[in-house]
């Protein structure tokens, strides 16, 4: 059964004009950090979903590991950073 996760977001903009949003995922058991780089305006909805859909795709990369040579994917997202709290 899924679990839902609260998430929370800041938001900052920065000089070059783009939105930087820092999440805050709420998990008695993993809680996680991160960095979302908006380049346009986006409905705080769009954001939290495009927050989670990156969660699952994090979490279906790490899911099919080779338990004999765990290495992660090397993931090439230059505007979304996740963090161990």
């Amino acid at each position: 059964m899924e679990q839902a996760e609260k998430i929370s977001i800041t938001t900052k903009t920065l000089a070059s004009g783009n939105c930087q949003v820092k999440f805050f995922v709420e998990d008695q058991q993993k809680p996680q950090y991160g960095y979302l780089l908006v380049t346009e305006p986006k409905p705080v909805g769009d954001i939290i979903a495009e927050i989670k859909s990156r969660l699952e795709q994090r979490r279906m990369e790490t899911r099919d590991l080779d338990p004999f040579f765990p290495v992660l994917p090397t993931s090439q997202e230059l505007d979304f950073y996740l963090y161990s709290a």
